[in-house]
């Protein structure tokens, strides 16, 4: 009989350490666009995350020397030009805007082999800050654009960094810990189902092995921290993250923020379904917060 426990015992650390190990391996996906395609002009630049643990790689896109810039971060398993980033930055030139899109930790041609929901992730959104500071760009004239993790990202690190008092969030994330069990089943051969009794250990291992902590991941507690309105977008018919995430972050935000649910629409297509609005709604909120 003891030893029947000693093996479930076994078993039960194993699989657990499985899902630690399985949410955070990095996809890393070749770039799906290029700001040659639509004919801008771009600079290839490399800078470090704040931690100064992981050399980022960007594309800076210049627009108007007089205009604000614009921090783009993706979601998890993307690159900085995924799920139309590029044709969004393009847009956002237009307007005299200055773009600068890079891959987080793990993906595209950055540095790292391994993500973490955010929990890293938040020093490479702070160390894209610092290489405009060095650059000569003024702080309080940055914005953050970002998307599924990379929104919920944002925010977080917006929390930590006073200079920031513009973001913009697409398809965020309220809680980390709420997603876990999907997130586990969708990178793991484990079913949804199976995830809850494993959580608990999966999180001890992930904080103990990989130094993240799962459960700080909580951009609805972070929001509340800015002082500013921010803008949220996320799609009614969100499968990946629901909408009620969106709705969380942004009732949890400065008073003023704004949410914009789009019927039909699922993770991260609002720019995709509704271009023209999408662009018209993000520049008169970056207007509203940086102009």
């Amino acid at each position: 009989m003891l030893a029947l426990w000693v093996l479930l015992v076994v078993i039960y650390g194993l699989i657990s350490f499985l899902i630690a190990q399985g949410v955070t391996k990095a996809d890393r996906d070749p770039q799906e666009e290029h700001p040659s395609d639509y004919n801008l002009v771009f600079e290839d630049v490399e800078f470090a995350s704040r931690r100064g643990d992981i050399a980022l790689s960007g594309w800076y896109l210049p627009g108007e020397d007089s205009s604000p810039h614009l921090i783009f971060a993706h979601g998890i398993g993307s690159v900085r030009s995924g799920d139309n980033a590029v044709e969004l930055a393009t847009r956002m030139v237009d307007l005299g805007y200055n773009v600068l899109l890079f891959d987080l930790r793990g993906h595209g041609s950055s540095e790292g082999d391994k993500v973490s929901g955010g929990f890293f992730e938040r020093w490479d959104v702070l160390g894209a800050l610092d290489y405009l500071v060095e650059r000569g760009v003024d702080p309080s004239r940055m914005g953050l654009m970002g998307f599924s993790m990379g929104a919920a990202t944002l925010i977080m690190a917006a929390a930590e960094e006073p200079l920031i008092t513009a973001v913009v969030a697409d398809s965020p994330f309220a809680d980390a810990s709420d997603l876990i069990a999907r997130e586990s089943a969708r990178k793991t051969p484990f079913p949804e189902w199976m995830m809850p009794i494993f959580i608990p250990t999966t999180k001890l291992m992930a904080r103990t092995i990989y130094g993240i902590n799962i459960g700080s991941l909580v951009p609805e507690k972070s929001v509340a921290e800015l002082g500013y309105p921010i803008f949220v977008i996320h799609g009614l018919a969100d499968d990946r993250i629901p909408w009620e995430h969106g709705q969380r972050v942004a009732a949890a935000a400065e008073e003023g923020s704004s949410l914009w649910l789009l019927p039909g629409v699922d993770h991260m297509d609002a720019f995709l379904t509704h271009p023209d609005e999408y662009v018209e709604r993000v520049n008169d909120y970056f207007e509203s917060r940086l102009r």
